[in-house]
């Protein structure tokens, strides 16, 4: 069983940053893929970004191509997400999520091992 905790949502002005963290425990997640979902009020989670087992491939909604980075460090079994110049569209709950397959998917069905969310809110 993989364990995954979510940091670093917080209140941010339009333009701002943010770095979102995701920890793992309970097993080494170093041989699966892992991504970031987010839900805004009254819609359905989509996807936002997603990296390989090895950290070799990623894969960003149009959104956020360009303001968005997700890495991972497996020795320490943490992925990130940096996001720069933020806006109102990025409000919402953001997910980790880790899967038991070596590579990424962009549906929720994807993965096997989800945080509990930490709140991202930008404000105009």
């Amino acid at each position: 069983q993989v364990h995954v905790v979510e940091s670093g949502g917080g209140l941010v002005q339009a333009g701002g940053s943010l770095r979102l963290s995701c920890a793992a425990s309970g097993r080494s997640f170093s041989t699966g893929a892992m991504a970031w979902f987010r839900q805004a009020p009254g819609k359905e989670r989509e996807f936002v970004a997603a990296i390989s087992w090895s950290g070799s491939s990623t894969y960003y909604r149009d959104s956020v191509k360009g303001r968005f980075t997700i890495s991972r460090d497996n020795a320490k079994n943490t992925a990130h997400l940096q996001m720069n110049s933020l806006n109102s569209e990025d409000t919402g709950v953001y997910y980790c999520a880790a899967s038991r397959s070596l590579a990424w998917s962009v549906g929720t069905d994807g993965y096997d091992y989800w945080g509990q969310g930490t709140q991202v809110t930008v404000s105009s």
